[in-house]
């Protein structure tokens, strides 16, 4: 076990899942609600797991039969990583990109509520581009390390759902405000300029 890979692997994935986005949103809002929260953190958690797991073993051996595959996607995540931090960037100047945490509503049953969970998980086309593409693409740099890096990767992922999910609570009264959003959206951009900045430099 390599210290610094898993620590690599950790900040990347915790880099690329902060990222306010549907599932997050509606782990957020699970958690504010105490509904299914355990079932909804394990589910995204499990996806996200499943996804690194593909994306690092198998991207490492498309690489190696097509050589050509990892400056392209290494080019081409950076260039998504900068139109992300972008994105998020502007996302900080505006305050209506807040996220709504007061939504309410009548209780759902566990089979519905993971039913919406997956889909907000596995039907969006930007979470096998973070996990797949961008974090395979990025565990290429430590040849025989890569489990190190999942392990950083899944631990990432793992301890942020369930810290949003069970944190939801005593995070409201400070992400209920549009300035705490637009704080975390500004660390969202300079974190993904960063990540594109060493991958363009590693080539």
């Amino acid at each position: 076990m390599s210290f610094s890979v898993f620590f690599t692997g950790l900040g990347m994935g915790l880099s690329l899942i902060v990222a306010i986005g549907a599932q997050n949103a509606f782990v957020l809002r699970q958690g504010l609600k105490g509904e299914h929260v355990f079932a909804v953190s394990l589910a995204c958690a499990l996806s996200d797991a499943i996804l690194i797991v593909v994306g690092v073993t198998s991207f490492a051996r498309v690489a190696t039969w097509l050589p050509w595959i990892d400056p392209v996607m290494r080019y081409g995540g950076a260039a998504f990583l900068i139109w992300y931090g972008a994105r998020s960037m502007l996302a900080a100047m505006r305050a209506d990109e807040a996220l709504s945490v007061s939504e309410t509503g009548a209780a759902r049953t566990l089979s519905a509520t993971l039913l919406t969970c997956l889909a907000f998980t596995w039907l969006n086309p930007h979470v096998y581009l973070d996990t797949v593409v961008l974090l395979g693409t990025i565990s290429t740099q430590f040849p025989g390390q890569q489990a190190s890096f999942i392990a950083g990767a899944v631990t990432a992922s793992f301890a942020f759902f369930f810290a949003l999910g069970y944190g939801a609570a005593l995070l409201r009264p400070v992400f209920a405000k549009p300035v705490a959003w637009r704080i975390l959206e500004v660390v969202i951009a300079l974190v993904m300029w960063g990540i594109a900045l060493k991958l363009i430099l590693a080539a």
